[in-house]
């Protein structure tokens, strides 16, 4: 029996949280398409930090008493999912994870271009609005400061080639003329662009980058290259740091939402390694390497794998997407009411980061999603092209995303949730990369080998980020494990290397999730026999909107349970 005043208290919780949630991450509120009057995009003060954990313990108490046996199945989800989540802010607000952030590749330069990419200015309002809001960069700055200098403060030292890496990313994200910097871009890809109205605006914005938000992100680099890169580390492991080890699991509870030991996830991928090079070799003799996988990669790594040009390379990227989404409906019951463009990153932000990545659309439409691809061209050999595509476009990021945001029977938190679910959101992608072999979209040996060589990558990341950050692997040791298994250029590898010592666990939530997908799909396929549909499936996946794996792996088992109880059903009455 479901008890409806429950459900009423967990519906207003949910609502509440959601409000809180906007207030201290105004970007989250903007990017929902969320009504607020907010001019500020980031709050990231220690003091932003405290309330937060006060109030997450408050809102952890009131769903305390909220007893979840008494609730329906979708609100069974929703209590899980806030427990996951306010758990999550007060068990890293408790650890200083604030005070410690990520700041490659995900710093703030990144993320303040980010919201540029997203913003649309199609009148003078519009533009109004964007100005205030780009004018909060420098006190978000400075709040950001304020947390990395207690943590500085209190013994936590960045290993040094994460500051390097942040430093170099931030100086080259504010490089060249203001009017070419990705903070002026709303303006000139604005339908009005030129008009008198937004022209008065976009000089004000000018101004404002020149005079404000350019001297903040230099005062910014400065600091990571002097104050607080005195004393930075040589070791790179989060756990060569004051409550390191607690910091580091509290990670990966928060990333991968299971409680799996860095130990146990560190011999999964193992074992995931030794299959995908069973199938990899399998791939090379398909090729004609049969028995010399190391010349097979040899010859992956000449020049013909590599685009002649960056334009050439956003160009057959395009068109992989345009052949993807050719075969998406035969897969898919739905596909979203936006679309999606392929962009090419600037060259001197390029070269320190990965080879693609998503941008989703605003929920409320006013953009479209973009695939980012590297301008440079050796970064993403063309054999890679495919399962990238897969990845990061349609049916991967931006179509899963853009899906949950049309989720209206979905409370707001859980369908603009898609950001504290990581390894439900790169878990489907990944699972889409091998989608496109049932969709036959693989047909070359290289092609084969491209999608495996991606797999392995995230198998190997549960290994090299274990072993780096909680079995004293040396940054030296982790990239020699991937070049040894990777036909990828050296500097991509050590690209990524930097990464998941920047940003601990994160790496993790790839294969994991990639591996519950794949798990659900054998069980469902073994389960319903011929009656099994993609289509059917896959609108169980992607209608439980971002959730954590335990939440996912509910959901799926109820909807077989109820196919199950449907089919034995007929059968009854086909016998009576």
């Amino acid at each position: 029996m479901i008890d409806t005043d429950a459900a009423d208290r967990l519906a207003d919780l949910a609502a509440r949280y959601w409000r809180f949630w906007c207030y201290e991450s105004p970007l989250t509120a903007v990017l929902a398409g969320e009504p607020t009057p907010d001019t500020v995009l980031f709050r990231e003060s220690p003091a932003d930090h405290d309330r937060r954990g006060v109030t997450a313990r408050s809102l952890l108490a009131e769903l305390g008493a909220i007893d979840p046996g008494v609730l329906g199945p979708r609100d069974r989800a929703t209590h899980r999912l806030l427990h996951h989540e306010l758990e999550g802010i007060r068990s890293l607000h408790e650890v200083g994870a604030h005070r410690r952030p990520s700041l490659f590749p995900t710093g703030p330069s990144m993320l303040v271009s980010f919201f540029a990419n997203s913003t649309s200015v199609e009148d003078a309002e519009a533009a109004e609005r964007y100005v205030e809001r780009l004018a909060s960069v420098p006190a978000y700055l400075g709040g950001l400061r304020e947390s990395l200098q207690a943590g500085h403060d209190e013994g936590f030292r960045y290993p040094r080639v994460v500051l390097e890496r942040a430093s170099g990313t931030t100086r080259a994200a504010i490089a060249g003329p203001v009017e070419t910097l990705p903070w002026m871009a709303p303006f000139s890809r604005s339908p009005a662009a030129g008009s008198g109205a937004l022209l008065v605006h976009a000089e004000r914005a000018a101004a404002l980058i020149r005079h404000d938000v350019v001297p903040a992100f230099e005062a910014f680099a400065g600091f990571l290259e002097g104050q607080l890169a005195d004393g930075a580390r040589e070791t790179v492991a989060c756990t060569d740091a004051p409550a390191g080890r607690e910091h580091y699991r509290a990670l990966l509870r928060d990333f991968t939402t299971t409680d799996l030991e860095p130990e146990a996830i560190h011999e999964l991928g193992l074992a995931e390694v030794a299959r995908l090079e069973t199938e990899i070799a399998s791939a090379a003799a398909e090729a004609g390497f049969a028995g010399d996988l190391a010349a097979y990669r040899k010859h992956l790594s000449g020049g013909s794998f590599v685009a002649a040009s960056k334009e050439a390379l956003r160009e057959h990227v395009e068109s992989l997407c345009k052949r993807i989404d050719g075969k998406v409906p035969f897969y898919f019951a739905r596909v979203p009411r936006i679309t999606y463009g392929v962009e090419l990153m600037p060259e001197a932000v390029a070269e320190r980061m990965p080879p693609a990545y998503a941008q989703p659309n605003p929920a409320d439409r006013s953009a479209p999603g973009i695939f980012w691809i590297t301008s440079l061209p050796d970064r993403c050999p063309t054999y890679t092209h495919l399962p990238v595509a897969l990845h990061e476009a349609w049916p991967g990021h931006l179509m899963h995303i853009a899906l949950m945001q049309e989720a209206d029977d979905l409370p707001s938190f859980r369908r603009h949730g898609a950001v504290r679910y990581p390894v439900c959101i790169e878990g489907w992608a990944i699972y889409c990369e091998g989608l496109g072999v049932d969709m036959g979209l693989y047909e070359t040996p290289h092609q084969h080998y491209g999608r495996l060589e991606m797999e392995i990558w995230r198998a190997l990341r549960l290994v090299v980020d274990t072993g780096m950050h909680w079995l004293g692997w040396s940054r030296e040791r982790a990239v020699d494990t991937l070049a040894s298994r990777m036909a990828m250029p050296r500097l991509t590898i050590e690209a990524e290397v930097d990464r998941y010592i920047s940003w601990p666990g994160q790496a993790l939530v790839y294969q994991i999730g990639h591996l519950e997908f794949r798990r659900l799909q054998r069980r469902s396929m073994a389960q319903l026999g011929d009656r099994f549909s993609y289509r059917a499936f896959h609108e169980v996946l992607l209608g439980a909107g971002p959730v954590s794996l335990p939440v996912l792996r509910e959901v799926v088992d109820g909807w077989l349970d109820r196919q199950v109880r449907r089919t034995e059903s007929g059968s009854s009455h086909a016998n009576a």
